[in-house]
């Protein structure tokens, strides 16, 4: 008896992120204009959603929604929200596959990013080959344009939602390691 019960809630709860997916996939088609229909960006100001934490899309949109997180396109889109659409939304982007990126990177940066990731112990949030976790983000593959965009962000405090974790860190990096960052960051597969 505890056997097919407990077969049952597994499969019960196997279910549901599909579902969660399909909800998300309706309520995306808004977000394609941007993020790309299944996630990938479609230009390189705009980050790719496919592949990221759930937890951290979620997070993200609710800072936009609630002024903690700033954009004149995205502060707008968030709002309206409700929570569920937030976790729809974040569950059907975290199942797509990342697309590799078109960016070029330069070998030489690469290696010059590699050893500033190392140095400044990057891997110790966003863990080894740049994955993510939970509320920290999938860097690895994202778009170039878009990590030195946020990277600056970071170091002039024009975005701070992150506890300040990523401040402290944007505030030891020159242009060049930002630079650098992005083509190693970008280059990830």
């Amino acid at each position: 008896m505890c056997a097919v019960l407990a077969a049952a809630c597994c499969g019960a709860l196997a279910q549901a992120p599909a579902q969660d997916v399909e909800a998300g996939r309706a309520k995306s088609q808004v977000c394609a204009a941007c993020h790309g229909a299944d996630g990938n960006s479609v230009a390189p100001n705009f980050p790719n959603l496919a592949g990221q934490t759930w937890r951290y899309i979620y997070i993200q949109l609710r800072d936009y929604q609630e002024g903690r997180r700033n954009n004149p396109v995205m502060s707008p889109m968030a709002k309206p929200l409700s929570r569920q659409d937030m976790i729809d939304l974040a569950n059907f982007f975290a199942a797509q596959p990342l697309k590799p990126s078109t960016f070029k990177a330069d070998d030489a940066k690469v290696k010059l990013g590699k050893a500033k990731a190392d140095e400044t112990l990057c891997t110790m949030c966003h863990l080894g080959g740049f994955l993510g976790q939970n509320e920290i983000p999938r860097v690895a593959g994202q778009q170039y344009d878009y990590i030195v965009q946020q990277l600056h962000d970071f170091k002039t405090r024009s975005r701070n939602n992150d506890a300040g974790s990523m401040t402290s860190v944007a505030q030891t990096l020159s242009d060049t390691d930002i630079e650098n960052l992005a083509h190693y960051l970008t280059s990830l597969r």
